[in-house]
Formats: C-alpha cells, sequence, structure tokens
C-alpha cells in the first residue's frame, strides 16, 4: 500500500504543472524596479515536445519604437544551460541590476540605454529545457541534444506566433552567442526547411545575429594559442615550440606526443590569471562587489526569491535552484560543426551578422575568421574599421553570401562587455544602412 504513496504524489505533480502549463501574462511591476515598467512584458511557458511535456520559459519584450513593424527576435543564451535571463539583464535587455553588495534584500534593477528592445521586439528564451524555468513535466525525459533543441525551438516559435497573430508579418530573426551560436545556425536551418514543406504559421524568417559563437569547438579553442601570442601573453619561443611541436593543434593532442603535452602545461601556467572572458578583466573572487562578476550574483539572489518567482508567475514546485549557468544541464552535443548549416542557409540567402570582441580568449577572433574562410565566399567589402562619433568601434568585413563579420575593438565572450557599441552595432545591421 505504501508504494503507492511516491507515484500518487508524483501524479498530483504532474497534475498541477500540468494545470498551469502553456500560459502567459503581463508583468507591469517587478520586484526590485521602482515604478511600473516602461516597456511591455510577457512572460510564460509554450508546451513543446511530446505531448508538450517540455515547457519552455519565455520573457517577451515589445518593441519601443514600432512593434507592428520591428523585426522579432528570440534570443538564447550559451552554456549549454544558461538563463535568456542573461541576457536580458547584462547585454541587451531594457533592464541591468544595479551593481552593489547584497544585503538580503531583492537586488536593485535599473532602466538601461543600450537595449536593442528600441528597435526590436524580443522573445528572451529559456533552452534548452532545465535551463532557467523551463521544466519538463516528464520526470525521465531525455537529455536535450543540440538537433533536438534546433526543432523544438522552431516548434516554440510556431507555437508562439500561432498565440501572437499580430506579429506573422514581423521580420524575423534568431540572435544569441557564445554556444548557443553553434546551435542557431540549425534553428534557421528547421524554421527554413518547416517555411517550405509543413508548416504553418509561415515566419517571417529573414536570418542570424551570432556573437563570440561556438563553430567547430574543438577549432575554436585552437585559436587561443594563437591569439594569446598575439595579444603577449605567451613568448614567441613558446608559441614557435608550440608549432613545432603541435602542428597547430592543441585540443586533441596524441597521448604519445609528450613535448607537445609539455608545452602546453607551459602555456597553460602562463595564462592561468587570466580572465579568459575578457582579457582586460581581472580575475577574481566573484564574492567581492568589487569584481566584475560579482553582478552575476545579483541574478542568483533576485530570480530565488519567491517575490520574484511569483511576480514573473513561475509555475510553483517546476524548479529550485535558479542558476544564471546550469552547468547540470549536461546537452548532447551532437552538431559538432555549425559549418555546413552556414553553407545551407547562405544558399537560400539569409542574412547573418557575426559579431566578435576582439579581446575573448574563450572563443577567440581567430577561429572566427578561420571558419568564415572556411565558407569560401568572396569579399563585397573589404576589411575596414567600423566607427562611432570619429572613433575606431571596431572592424568589419562583408561576403557574398550576406553575411556580416564585425569585431567590436576591447569586446569580450558576451555583449555585456561592450553594451553600448553591440547596440549601436545592432542597430545599424538591422535596418540595412552601413556599419
Amino acid at each position: 500500500m505504501g508504494s503507492w504513496i511516491p507515484k500518487l504524489l508524483l501524479l498530483q505533480l504532474v497534475l498541477l504543472l500540468t494545470k498551469h502549463a502553456d500560459s502567459s501574462s503581463i508583468i507591469k511591476y517587478l520586484p526590485g524596479f521602482e515604478g511600473p515598467l516602461p516597456f511591455e512584458l510577457e512572460t510564460g511557458y509554450i508546451g513543446v515536445g511530446d505531448e508538450d511535456e517540455d515547457q519552455m520559459f519565455y520573457y517577451f519584450i515589445k518593441s519601443e519604437s514600432n512593434p507592428e513593424e520591428d523585426p522579432l527576435l528570440v534570443w538564447l543564451s550559451g552554456g549549454p544551460g544558461c538563463s535568456s535571463f542573461t541576457g536580458l539583464v547584462y547585454e541587451n535587455g531594457p533592464l541591468g541590476f544595479k551593481v552593489e553588495a547584497y544585503n538580503g534584500s531583492i537586488p536593485t534593477l535599473v532602466s538601461t540605454t543600450y537595449s536593442w528592445t528600441k528597435v526590436a521586439n524580443i522573445i528572451y528564451l529559456d533552452q534548452p529545457v532545465g535551463a532557467g524555468f523551463s521544466y519538463s513535466r516528464n520526470p525521465f525525459a531525455d537529455r536535450p541534444s543540440d538537433t533536438g533543441s534546433a526543432k523544438l525551438v522552431n516548434e516554440f516559435v510556431r507555437k508562439w506566433l500561432a498565440k501572437h497573430p499580430d506579429y506573422f508579418s514581423n521580420p524575423f530573426y534568431v540572435t544569441g552567442n557564445s554556444y548557443s551560436g553553434k546551435v542557431i545556425p540549425a534553428i534557421v536551418q528547421e524554421i527554413s526547411n518547416g517555411n517550405y514543406i509543413c508548416c504553418k504559421p509561415q515566419i517571417n524568417l529573414q536570418g542570424y545575429v551570432i556573437g563570440n559563437p561556438v563553430a567547430y569547438y574543438d577549432h575554436d579553442k585552437d585559436s587561443r594559442i594563437p591569439f594569446a601570442h598575439g595579444v603577449a601573453l605567451i613568448s614567441d619561443e613558446l608559441f614557435e615550440s608550440l608549432k613545432r611541436s603541435c602542428g597547430g593543434s592543441y585540443s586533441i593532442v596524441d597521448p604519445l606526443n609528450t613535448e607537445c603535452l609539455k608545452l602546453i602545461k607551459d602555456y597553460h601556467k602562463c595564462v592561468s590569471g587570466i580572465y579568459q572572458e575578457l582579457i582586460l578583466k581581472p580575475k577574481c573572487e566573484t564574492t567581492s562587489p568589487d569584481c566584475y562578476t560579482y553582478r552575476y550574483l545579483l541574478s542568483i539572489y533576485w530570480a530565488n526569491n519567491e517575490i520574484v518567482r511569483r511576480a514573473l508567475k513561475v509555475v510553483e514546485g517546476s524548479k529550485g535552484k535558479w542558476e544564471r549557468c546550469d552547468l547540470s544541464v549536461r546537452s548532447n552535443q551532437d552538431i559538432k560543426s555549425s559549418i555546413p548549416y552556414h553553407m545551407n542557409n547562405s544558399i537560400k540567402g539569409y542574412r547573418s551578422l557575426v559579431i566578435s570582441g576582439d579581446h575573448d580568449m574563450t572563443i577567440p577572433f581567430l577561429g572566427t575568421q578561420a571558419w568564415i574562410r572556411s565558407l569560401n565566399y568572396s569579399i563585397t567589402e573589404k576589411w575596414r574599421p567600423w566607427m562611432i562619433l570619429d572613433q575606431v568601434a571596431g572592424y568589419t568585413k562583408t561576403y557574398a553570401n550576406k553575411m556580416t563579420l564585425a569585431t567590436v575593438k576591447g569586446g569580450g565572450h558576451t555583449l555585456e562587455y561592450k553594451p553600448e557599441e553591440n547596440s549601436i552595432l545592432f542597430k545599424r545591421w538591422i535596418s540595412g544602412q552601413p556599419l
């Protein structure tokens, strides 16, 4: 008799989650922000997958300009396992945290000046399932995968548009950075195929934006050593020895190549004190308010507050501790390389913008340039600086496949390190202006 109790409790939990699933709410006030929100925010869930068992949580912010005609973006953070909330409050959204020592109260939110929502509608989507506030109603759900995520995001977007038919005709873009930059080209292909083969509503797909994206991770990592040499983190002698002994491959090394392995250890000793996401920032303890990464703790304090969860309409019991980047979301990384997807999307004529912070050592610009070259498209606009107020903000190059590469001078692994410059860059590109 007693063995039925856990099953009964599990059934009750599933019924509770089912009852509240696939819903949305307009949010006018957020804990930590003074007064009503100066923009339109909706949060909610869309069920995807078998019997809608995967409940994907999103934050939708209407364009503050002309929402009826402005582009519609879905924004995906990296990881895999990072909540899209990290994009909303740290990178390109209309809210950010006031950075101050945590005193036990709800962290303070303030308005930003650089939000992409000035010119675009944005759906910040927690994916894959398990990231952010997304959850599965199936306690035995399969491990998420890159290709599976592409299919589920396609399903999410179609279902979201069915519930928001006013946005059918808006130009649609898939956007994000870091690890999501590997999956985004597959999502674009999935949406494109759906438009051609089977599915309604038709999505007005125009292209994609990716920042410091993973493309072929081993090759991306290989570019760290020449990058480190180029910015004077390792010596000429060590670099030349590494090239000679390792043959340019530093991620996958023959275990019998002891000389290469020893030199790679020497390399790691040289860069162990470097903050790889932006080499100009100090590497320090996140618990110190003086450290840049302390701001990440504020989102954890905020999102784990019960008052905040009620305000966001998070389904009770659906999520334990919220993590900005939940490394326990172990994804099956079955897309080895995104390059074939870029090729297919180019053939179909979709625009793309590749942003690269030039001081990121996680996914260095050298690796990004290398995979773009491998596409073998002719150059339609040669390498040149792009400017803000007569100052060089970065460099750009455009290719015949409608792909634009733009570096951001002094930028890091994500948009947050140069938000104003990234905002100007995006606004010019999305409107079709020259950078």
